[in-house]
């Protein structure tokens, strides 16, 4: 569909992401003894794969928080030695023991090259089933997606105004656009349950229409009491 932008300036509207800058330094010794020193430092060592070199560096350890210590997706543009490279973060490595971040892997963005990446999900809207007085739960925080660099994105909209009292949004419901979505089709992402107060509120209901017919039950002893005199007045003669 036509946006009234032209085909450079579209593209440049797909790539724009939030992104991170870490300036890191090439490293060549790669054994356990290095990788302590690296360590001892305070840096990290780091490896950028899946283009046509691969190159291991290292960074400082607060080079690398904006983008480890957040549940957004963003692009990763690592400078070593001099030369840029456009990635996003695949794996990482903690110290078992302190915790610390011990190794990030990096793939590199290749254009023409499909990438699998976890993308989070942004909900939008209120479900017609919390104005219901339902609750909302939200079953998954993202998806995992194959698609070419130039169709990733931050998130992917969930939009949860038409979800009902009792009803789901599964995964094959999100659209995302240009990506193939790698999770089971099935699976709920968003549900409205039924609250504790709602509940009460409809067990309620039927035990109040039951009460009727007793609230009359008085009107019929005492309609019945006048029988039951006439019949006594023959025996009291005899």
């Amino acid at each position: 569909m036509f946006d009234g932008l032209s085909p450079g300036a579209e593209r440049t509207k797909t790539l724009k992401m939030k992104s991170v800058k870490i300036e890191g330094k090439s490293r060549s010794g790669l054994g356990k003894k290095a990788t302590r020193h690296v360590r001892s430092e305070g840096l990290v060592p780091a490896v950028i794969y899946g283009g046509k070199d691969t190159i291991h560096f290292t960074a400082p350890v607060i080079a690398f928080r904006h983008l480890v210590y957040t549940p957004d997706f963003q692009i990763a543009e690592i400078n070593v030695d001099g030369k840029e490279y456009r990635t996003i973060m695949k794996d990482l490595q903690f110290d078992v023991v302190t915790d610390e971040l011990n190794h990030v892997d990096f793939l590199e963005l290749v254009e023409d090259r499909k990438v699998i990446a976890t993308l989070p999900l942004h909900f939008t809207g209120t479900a017609q089933g919390v104005k219901d007085g339902g609750r909302l739960e939200l079953k998954l925080k993202s998806l995992k997606v194959r698609a070419y660099p130039k169709h990733l994105r931050e998130s992917i909209e969930v939009k949860l105004d038409k979800l009902e009292l009792h009803g789901n949004i599964r995964v094959e419901e999100v659209i995302a656009e240009n990506m193939e979505v790698m999770n089971s089709p099935r699976i709920p992402v968003a549900s409205v349950v039924t609250t504790r107060a709602l509940k009460v509120e409809e067990e309620a209901k039927p035990a109040a229409g039951a009460a009727k017919p007793a609230a009359g039950a008085p009107a019929a002893a005492a309609a019945a009491k006048p029988a039951a005199g006439a019949a006594a007045k023959p025996a009291a003669k005899k």
